[in-house]
């Protein structure tokens, strides 16, 4: 990948894609100031955003502050519960709106998700929008689809020592 210092870059995290596939395949946390500095790589970082789901669990504040420390600003949502049982917390609506909204002041729209999901934004965006969309995810928790759809896909599975820690 040949990186122009000039591109104007925007990171938008899908926290619960990544924490997940990373836990359930490798049995390992994300290093997400990693991520964010081989998805930067260098240019000029416009905004990174993080998606969370608040679920009231203990260890999640300190995480949501070590994210905007490391430079995201952090949106949260809170898990929904229905009657029957059934949870439900996704951010794709959200990363989608703010995606388009801020692609006219990116070159580059980097979103860090496996999620297929996805597909039709970055089709938008390429297409109608003319941005350059980097994905970069968890290969084997990825969508096919979605990494055919992507200018460039960064795949942290080549790099696990770059990007996981292990419990």
């Amino acid at each position: 990948m040949r990186i122009n210092k000039e591109q104007r870059v925007g990171v938008f995290v899908d926290v619960q894609n990544l924490y997940y596939s990373a836990k359930n395949l490798y049995k390992a946390k994300v290093n997400f100031a990693q991520v964010l500095r081989e998805a930067v790589a260098g240019r000029k970082l416009v905004r990174a955003i993080a998606y969370v789901i608040k679920a009231d669990i203990k260890e999640e504040k300190s995480f949501f502050g070590a994210l905007e420390k490391i430079g995201y600003e952090v949106k949260s949502k809170d898990l929904q519960t229905f009657a029957g049982g059934a949870k439900k917390g996704d951010w794709d609506i959200g990363i989608s709106m703010d995606m388009i909204e801020l692609a006219n002041k990116l070159d580059t729209t980097i979103l860090v998700s496996g999620d297929g999901d996805f597909v039709p934004l970055v089709q938008h965006l390429r297409r109608a929008m003319g941005c350059k969309i980097e994905v970069m995810a968890i290969g084997p928790s990825s969508s096919g689809k979605l990494r055919e759809e992507a200018d460039e896909f960064i795949d942290i599975d080549k790099d696990k020592r770059k990007y996981l820690i292990k419990y």
